[in-house]
């Protein structure tokens, strides 16, 4: 496939990179990192040798002064490779950003250098039992003693859970102040007591992807962990943030799009039916069409949203069309290819098999494509409000 508008010469050298390590050192190890259910912790220092975390994040905090495109780069790579074990667009697309964002300097001076290095892997804690893109329902709290918090709660799904030294948990601090009583707390796993780590979580797909539980039993930490050092700005924090997850999401999606027609591509050119090669059947030829067209109509949305997000102006309603469109359609052209592979594609050992497993996913997260609907329909409403 053509490369994107915005590939410059300098990124197309940086995704040559990104692709050699992904093949290197990535790849190849999946099957056993699947097997314990995250990747092997020197992975990530050898991630942050190849300049692949933090790579938006300046130079003078240790990262790769690149900017959101070259993130970009590295998450598509790495879901283009079905490789997705190293949790690298949570930890560099998404907290290394709340730290860049709303960390005091000292903090980023501490935090995010050993980021950019691998040292320290980051994970946000969002997600409850009984809250997940409804964010005003978390139940986490935290209480104020002296110049310390006491936190208590749990959060499940969470991304790079069983490694991360550096946690973002969002919890209330106030509960009757609605959005304005929720904070972020940026917690350093190993200065803290009452932090436990639950066993990796079983999922349907992204075996090789550390997913855990984390519970909070009176977890006391210091007020300076406050993210923003005043109480009541988490919510805002969170949808500064969330519209550049969205945007991941999306970018991810399409990654795993392009791979799928790929994969199809080659099995319907080499695979013969009635004597001809399958490709030269009419209605393959419709359904690859229809998935190209897909495809592109997500690519050429990205490319607007990941410019107004360059420019420091992305409406979060666009953000939340993207991930709606780019990961409603990823599903429904990895359906069709799957169909297209016919038995061979319900086989683990083909592409198409792993991408039916990983991307079913990305419809829930970052915001179920449910609450985006609801998103874009407030943008639009004269009115104001929700639905109720």
């Amino acid at each position: 496939m053509p490369d994107p508008v915005w590939m410059t010469p300098e990124m197309s050298y940086f995704r040559d990179s990104v692709r050699k390590f992904c093949e290197r050192e990535l790849l190849p190890n999946e099957p056993h990192w699947e097997a314990q259910q995250c990747v092997d912790p020197e992975t990530w220092i050898k991630a942050g040798q190849a300049g692949l975390l933090c790579c938006g994040i300046p130079e003078e905090y240790g990262g790769g002064g690149g900017n959101f495109m070259h993130e970009a780069i590295a998450f598509s790579e790495q879901a283009r490779a079905l490789a997705p074990g190293l949790g690298n667009a949570v930890h560099s697309g998404i907290v290394a950003h709340y730290i860049h964002s709303f960390a005091s300097e000292e903090q980023k001076q501490a935090w995010l250098p050993k980021m950019a290095s691998g040292e320290l892997v980051g994970a946000l804690a969002m997600t409850e039992p009984d809250a997940g893109s409804d964010v005003q329902g978390i139940r986490t709290r935290a209480v104020k003693s002296g110049d310390e918090f006491v936190i208590t709660g749990s959060k499940t799904y969470i991304s790079n859970g069983t490694q991360a030294g550096l946690i973002c948990v969002v919890a209330k601090t106030d509960p009757d102040a609605g959005a304005g009583g929720i904070s972020i707390f940026a917690v350093e796993a190993d200065k803290v007591v009452g932090l436990r780590r639950g066993q990796p979580l079983q999922k349907i797909g992204l075996h090789s992807q550390d997913t855990s539980e984390l519970f909070f039993d009176d977890m006391r930490v210091p007020a300076s962990a406050l993210l923003g050092g005043v109480e009541g700005r988490g919510f805002y924090q969170l949808m500064a943030e969330l519209a550049r997850e969205r945007v991941i999401a999306g970018l991810v999606a399409i990654a795993c799009a392009e791979r799928a027609i790929e994969e199809t591509v080659t099995f319907t050119a080499n695979r013969k039916v009635f004597g001809k090669p399958l490709i030269k059947m009419q209605n393959t030829r419709f359904v690859l069409a229809d998935c190209a067209t897909k495809l592109s109509m997500a690519q050429a949305f990205f490319a607007q949203c990941s410019q107004q997000l360059l420019d420091g102006h992305l409406d979060p309603a666009e953000a939340a069309k993207l991930k709606y469109f780019a990961t409603d359609s990823c599903g429904q052209i990895v359906d069709a290819c799957l169909q297209l592979h016919g038995g061979a594609g319900y086989m683990a050992e083909y592409p198409i098999a792993k991408l039916y497993q990983n991307v079913r996913i990305h419809r829930i997260l970052a915001g179920s494509n449910e609450i985006m609907r609801e998103l874009i329909a407030r943008s639009l409403d004269p009115l104001g409000g929700s639905g109720r």
